[in-house]
C-alpha cells in the first residue's frame, strides 16, 4: 500500500480569506448593533446600522483583500522578472546559487550541483522561484479568489446578527445578538481549526475572546451616548 499524507497548505489562500471575512462580518456587525442598542436608538436606526454594516463591510473586505493580494502578486511578478533576467544573463552563476541553497539544506557539493542542473534543465525559473524566492503554485497570490471569498464570507457572517434585528423583539435584540454571535464565533473557530489541523479549543477561544471584547467595548461606548 502507498503511504499518503493529507496536507492542508493548499487551503491557506481561501481559508484565510473566508475565516477573516466571516469573523469580521459577525464581530463588526454584532458590535455595531450592540452599540446602537446600548444608546437606546430607535429600531429603524438599529436596522439601518446593521444593513449599512453588511453592505459597507462586504465591499470593504473585498476591496481590501483584492488590493493587498494584488500587491503581493505584483511583488511576485517583479521578483520572477528579476530572476528570469538573471537566468538569461548569468545562467552558470544561478546554477551555483541554487546549488548553494541545497548545500545549506544538507546536500554534498557535487550532488547539489547535479540536482541544481537537472532541475534547471527542466524548469530553471520554476526551480529558482520555489527554492530561492519561496513562490510555489499553491501559495501564489490569487486576488480575485481572495476578494470574492472575503465578500461572501463577510456577508454570511453579517447576516447572522442582522437576522436577529429583523426577527427578534426590540427588547431581546441585544441579548440575542450576543448569544448568537458567541455561538457563531465558536462554531467558526472550530471549523477553521478543523480545516487547518489545529486543536479545536484554541480556535474557539481566540475567536470568541475578541468577539466578546468588541461587543463589550461598543456597549460601553453606546451607553455613554444614551438617547
Amino acid at each position: 500500500m502507498l503511504h499518503e499524507e493529507q496536507h492542508r497548505q493548499h487551503r491557506v489562500s481561501w481559508l484565510r480569506a473566508s475565516v477573516l471575512g466571516a469573523n469580521d462580518g459577525i464581530i463588526s456587525t454584532s458590535s455595531l448593533i450592540i452599540g446602537v442598542v446600548a444608546a437606546n436608538l430607535a429600531y429603524e436606526s438599529i436596522l439601518v446600522t446593521a444593513l449599512a454594516a453588511l453592505v459597507a463591510g462586504a465591499i470593504s473586505m473585498a476591496a481590501g483583500e483584492y488590493v493587498s493580494v494584488c500587491a503581493q502578486s505584483d511583488t511576485e511578478k517583479s521578483d520572477l522578472l528579476i530572476e528570469a533576467n538573471a537566468l538569461k544573463d548569468n545562467y552558470e552563476e544561478e546554477v551555483i546559487e541554487l546549488a548553494e541553497i541545497y548545500q545549506k539544506r544538507g546536500l554534498a557539493y557535487e550532488l547539489s550541483l547535479q540536482v541544481a542542473r537537472q532541475l534547471m534543465a527542466k524548469d530553471a525559473l520554476g526551480a529558482h522561484a520555489r527554492d530561492e524566492i519561496g513562490i510555489v503554485d499553491n501559495s501564489k497570490a490569487q486576488p480575485v479568489l481572495a476578494a470574492v471569498s472575503s465578500a461572501i464570507s463577510f456577508t454570511v457572517g453579517a447576516l447572522l446578527p442582522l437576522s436577529i434585528v429583523l426577527f427578534a423583539s426590540y427588547e431581546n435584540i441585544a441579548a440575542m445578538v450576543v448569544l448568537v454571535t458567541l455561538i457563531a464565533l465558536g462554531a467558526l473557530g472550530a471549523i477553521s481549526s478543523f480545516l487547518g489541523g489545529a486543536k479545536l479549543h484554541k480556535g474557539i477561544l481566540r475567536v470568541t475572546f475578541w468577539g466578546a471584547i468588541a461587543m463589550i467595548a461598543t456597549f460601553l461606548l453606546g451607553s455613554g451616548f444614551k438617547a
